[in-house]
């Protein structure tokens, strides 16, 4: 006999459980405790088994023969709903810890440790803080269940701030992570491919940089007087003598250099081309290292945080302290002590164009090429690193004219 409502109601419990059928299988177990359990009781490849449907009063008489149903259903196509019920669980649960959060979480660290392709620390710090602005749009969600309008949606927030080239990177990391997760079969495909010129495109624009040589006297001058924090001083004196990344010149460690024999060895992971990167130091920037080591020395940061020796001094540092000296980041920037140097030694003539490019560390795509320049031209980079500081003092000293003698001919 099938159950009704006012049976179910009514039903008390007894001493043991017991069961109140209804049909094809379906039945309700009264508990000692008084709840009342929905079972399925179903045959699958010879063997009896029980498969729960939920509980009364969630879980309805009609509710439970709609599940009873779906159950059969997947019987008759010989499956087990006891194993596909563990089976949609397990997969609920991966998708709760596959959210968008946790996967760029995991790519991050992946890419922190991936070799010569490995993210430099600054690159890292930056893609990481990128990817976080998207945590409160789609972080929580599962990375399966997010839409190209979502990303877009998220990626519009950043832009409508009027942060367009932070924008268009924080989509292409995005579509890193969506890839990435294809990648390791937690996505089926990655949603900001169709997403291409749906940004603002930013104003591409060049780092300020001096490179007048009358204007960079100056400049040497002004930073000579500067009169805010000491290390910023020297960082801002160093620059130009060995005209590295600004990221490569704030996380310099003291074991990285060896005064007495005048260089200074960049591990890989902290170059943009994940190559090591060896710069030659002119007597003029030992004299500087030597005078900043009397403050941060022996060991950690050359240039830490002027809140904790275990970091590095900030980012803006360098072009605060050019601020305060009254340059507009249109005229000077920290990264454009390298566009100084690569004009100037270009305009003079003295050196070898990829002696320059090696001092510069800009990437070769040719392997072969690169090993052969980075041996050939070394001793050529020896002089002309000290060349170059003693051009640098004679700009200082404000020179109109500064001559070029052949180096041959000395």
């Amino acid at each position: 006999m099938a159950l009704t409502d006012t049976a179910i109601r009514n039903a008390k419990p007894r001493a043991k459980p017991y069961k109140m059928g209804d049909a094809l299988g379906l039945f309700l177990l009264v508990q000692p405790s008084g709840g009342k359990l929905w079972r399925l009781k179903y045959r699958i490849d010879g063997r009896e088994k029980k498969h729960g449907l939920g509980t009364y009063p969630d879980v309805g008489l009609g509710e439970a023969r709609r599940r009873r149903d779906e159950a059969r259903e997947l019987i008759a196509l010989g499956k087990d709903p006891s194993r596909e019920k563990q089976k949609s669980k397990a997969r609920s649960r991966i998708q709760a810890e596959n959210t968008f959060a946790a996967i760029v979480t995991e790519y991050c660290e992946k890419r922190k440790r991936d070799g010569q392709k490995g993210w430099s620390p600054a690159t890292a710090t930056r893609s990481e803080y990128l990817l976080s602005l998207l945590n409160r749009s789609i972080g929580k969600l599962s990375i399966s269940e997010i839409e190209p309008v979502d990303v877009l949606a998220a990626v519009r927030r950043i832009e409508a701030k009027g942060n367009l080239e932070s924008a268009r990177r924080t989509l292409q990391l995005a579509g890193m992570v969506f890839r990435y997760a294809v990648a390791t079969a937690r996505l089926r495909s990655d949603p900001t491919r169709d997403l291409k010129g749906a940004l603002t495109a930013p104003t591409v624009t060049h780092y300020g940089a001096i490179t007048d040589a009358k204007r960079v006297g100056e400049l040497l001058r002004a930073i000579d007087g500067y009169e805010g924090q000491g290390l910023t001083r020297i960082a801002m004196q160093i620059a130009p003598h060995v005209f590295v990344r600004p990221g490569e010149l704030r996380h310099a460690e003291w074991n990285e250099i060896d005064l007495d024999a005048g260089l200074w060895t960049i591990p890989a992971e902290k170059m943009k081309m994940r190559k090591p990167h060896h710069v030659p130091l002119s007597r003029q920037a030992v004299a500087l290292f030597r005078e900043v080591h009397t403050v941060s020395g022996p060991a950690g940061y050359v240039f830490p945080s002027i809140r904790t020796r275990v970091r590095p001094m900030s980012e803006n540092t360098i072009n605060a302290g050019l601020r305060r000296l009254g340059y507009s980041s249109d005229e000077m920037t920290a990264h454009g002590f390298r566009a100084m140097a690569s004009t100037l030694l270009n305009e003079s003539g003295q050196w070898h164009p990829d002696a320059i490019e090696r001092a510069l560390a800009h990437g070769d795509s040719d392997k072969v090429r690169a090993a052969y320049h980075r041996g050939a031209h070394w001793n050529e980079r020896v002089e002309m690193a000290q060349w170059w500081s003693d051009h640098l003092d004679q700009l200082r000293k404000g020179a109109d004219i500064v001559s070029f003698p052949d180096r041959a001919a000395g």
